[in-house]
């Protein structure tokens, strides 16, 4: 599969038929979910009305290490494969994911300031999750940093991989300190602990966010691969034309009139 897509013309030939359909389905999940979570599933005998952050703040935080973690399997491949779209997918994948912890730490604090009655609090769980914007941030910022590609996409690989030892931290932070943060509720040896009229609600707007990353990630690539191509016409443009000038004959000298 990754030497099928290898090449960037078979890329752009089968996404160009994916992102449609992609889209449509996207658009459509998206739709059923909030229709779910704000019309069908009932308010918390606890939380009231601002329970219905959590089905946009659970799926965000998902999406935040799991794009994180794309990201540094693709510059693993980059570095150690040389696959020639490994690097242009990490590229096009960070911005996403720095928008999906944003969406994580802003609905984290509107749902907060209800709850706990604070806006922030600096625990493992909101700490760690920040260090992670940051470090999409930082990943962004080296990428774009050469005037040299390549060199901006190691550098920038170098610190995703460096960046992984985060996502284990904001995982079982609630386990291994006393934080502010319930346990997990869905992914535990128990099962789910969330009634089933928000859980579904809550996993149908998770396919959906999974759904909106893969079309925001193959648009991005389409885009950085037609940059890169126009720029490559624009050199190929100008070189014939600096090498004419080159060798184009010097005018004659004026003769002097006897």
């Amino acid at each position: 599969m990754l030497n099928a897509l290898a090449n960037p013309a078979r890329f752009m030939r089968i996404s160009g038929g994916v992102v449609p359909w992609l889209g449509a389905a996207t658009a459509l999940t998206l739709a059923v979910g909030l229709c779910l979570s704000l019309f069908v599933a009932p308010a918390d005998y606890q939380q009231g009305e601002s329970v219905r952050i959590m089905i946009i703040h659970v799926p965000s935080a998902w999406m935040a290490t799991s794009v994180y973690l794309f990201v540094a399997v693709a510059s693993a491949v980059a570095l150690v494969w040389r696959h020639p779209l490994a690097a242009v997918a990490a590229a096009a994948a960070a911005p996403v994911g720095a928008a999906f912890t944003l969406v994580c730490l802003v609905t984290g604090s509107l749902w907060g300031k209800p709850m706990w009655g604070t806006w922030w609090v600096w625990d493992a769980r909101l700490t760690s999750v920040l260090v992670l914007f940051f470090l999409y941030l930082g990943y962004i910022a080296l990428v774009n940093a050469f005037d040299d590609a390549s060199r901006g996409a190691r550098a920038g690989s170098i610190l995703a991989l460096v960046g992984v030892v985060d996502l284990p931290i904001i995982k079982f932070s609630v386990n291994w300190w006393n934080t502010l943060h319930q346990p997990a509720s869905i992914l535990r040896a128990g099962g789910p602990t969330i009634d089933v009229s928000m859980l579904i609600p809550l996993l149908v707007m998770a396919v959906g966010f999974g759904l909106l990353f893969g079309t925001l990630l193959l648009l991005r690539m389409r885009t950085a691969l037609n940059e890169r191509k126009a720029r490559a016409l624009q050199l190929y443009a100008v070189v014939p034309q600096r090498a004419a000038k080159a060798e184009a004959p010097l005018p004659a000298a004026p003769v002097a009139s006897r």
